[in-house]
């Protein structure tokens, strides 16, 4: 559909931006970030102390970029990124459709195994590991399955509240060097860097989920493009709570292991590392909560990506339906997908066979399989968010500017090495 049918002729009202609103943006960021950014955010900050500060804020700005440019194109056209994908040709179809298919089954058993570990170290002598993720998946499974998107965005609000706080908390009382920190906002490059330097400004918030994040706004009832400045306050203050996230992390990795020069595991292990040290350091009540904020950023990435996902499937399958009936547009929006079929079908998908995958001797090596998942994603997410919003596709005055477009295009280009860096890293 022309980008001038769906506008009607008639200029949307645009809303005031209110905070009281916020909430979709929350949502991506949370499911972004899960227990292998947060070891990447503290490994980073363990090798190089405060040197890579400018790359978690560069990546926060390049994350902003992103997410607005997919919220803007759902606003602007009325139309799903998946409707904008194949409006590019069927290759994007099968990519997708190979992509979500595997991408889906290694990280269920990732997003299992990261939010179990830290009730394994909660509750000790209770239950294996591998049982332990398996009750967080069907926990995921039966709060996604029976509550809309309203519900999830509240739960994920108060998630993202408990992470943020305790990991602030915690990067307070490491009593932080703030003359070395503002050094470390100068871009420079320490010897072994580059990889790091790559991983903070492209892994840290969102892979895939991203993409989800139009979803998201559609469900809370932003539906055209009176809501932009909505969208764009709530996506900077979801980036910016991000950012301070990010940072936090990269306090507590300087201050506690770069000083002391400790070194933590591959995954979501590494936190535990760091909840011993945290033990020795502050006493067993802030390793305690340490441990409650390293659940709540892995069982939030799992919910979010549950739901935002399996949306994402239910519009893929619908498309697929129509072309086969002969049709244009799929019947139905963003809320009847939610109890659909499809839906449903892809949280199965992402719930139960994973499980077989926490049998393995080592299922912290699913943390890197899944980051080398999604970072062959987020190549694909700038460029072709680049050509939708510089076409016909989009109405004009809604279309990329050059900072946008500037923005897209470094993110595309970081992605890639990024993925290219992560491939030769593999111990083949």
């Amino acid at each position: 559909m022309p980008a001038e049918e769906i506008q009607g002729g008639t200029r949307p009202q645009m809303r005031r931006p209110t905070w009281k609103l916020i909430g979709p943006g929350i949502v991506v960021a949370a499911t972004g970030v899960g227990a292998g950014d947060l070891v990447a955010t503290l490994v980073a900050g363990s090798k190089f102390g405060y040197t890579l500060l400018w790359a978690a804020v560069i990546g926060c700005i390049l994350k902003i970029a992103l997410a607005e440019a997919t919220g803007r194109w759902h606003l602007a056209t009325g139309r799903t990124i998946f409707d904008g994908w194949r409006s590019l040709g069927a290759w994007t179809t099968g990519y997708f459709a190979v992509y979500v298919v595997v991408w889906g089954f290694v990280y269920g058993a990732t997003a299992m195994s990261s939010s179990a570990l830290p009730l394994q170290a909660l509750f000790p002598d209770t239950m294996e590991l591998k049982y332990w993720g398996i009750l967080t998946g069907l926990l995921g499974l039966a709060f996604v399955w029976s509550n809309r998107y309203a519900v999830v965005e509240k739960i994920m609000m108060v998630f993202v509240g408990v992470m943020f706080l305790v990991v602030v908390y915690v990067a307070i009382r490491v009593s932080p060097d703030l003359g070395d920190a503002l050094t470390g906002l100068a871009p420079t490059f320490p010897s072994g860097s580059v990889l790091y330097t790559l991983g903070l400004i492209g892994g840290v918030g969102g892979t895939i989920t991203m993409a989800a994040y139009g979803y998201w706004i559609n469900s809370k009832g932003w539906t055209d493009i009176g809501w932009v400045r909505m969208m764009r306050l709530d996506n900077r203050v979801a980036y910016l709570t991000t950012g301070i996230f990010v940072v936090a992390m990269l306090i507590i990795g300087a201050e506690l292991l770069h000083s002391a020069d400790l070194a933590l595991a591959e995954g979501g292990k590494g936190l535990l590392d760091l909840d011993d040290v945290l033990a020795d350091r502050f006493g067993t009540v802030t390793s305690k909560l340490f441990l409650v904020g390293f659940f709540a950023a892995s069982f939030s990435s799992l919910v979010g990506v549950w739901h935002g996902v399996s949306l994402m499937f239910a519009d893929f399958a619908a498309h697929v339906r129509a072309l086969r009936a002969g049709g244009r547009e799929p019947a139905g929006g963003v809320r009847e997908r939610e109890r659909s079929v499809p839906f449903r079908g892809y949280l199965l998908w992402l719930t139960f066979p994973p499980m077989v995958l926490l049998w393995l001797d080592r299922p912290f090596g699913l943390v890197i399989t899944y980051g080398i998942l999604g970072a062959f994603f987020m190549p694909f997410l700038a460029v072709t968010l680049i050509w939708l919003l510089n076409s016909s596709r989009t109405p004009g005055e809604w279309r990329n500017g050059w900072l946008s477009n500037g923005l897209l295009a470094a993110g595309a280009v970081l992605f890639a090495v990024l993925c290219v860096e992560q491939i030769r890293d593999l111990p083949w």
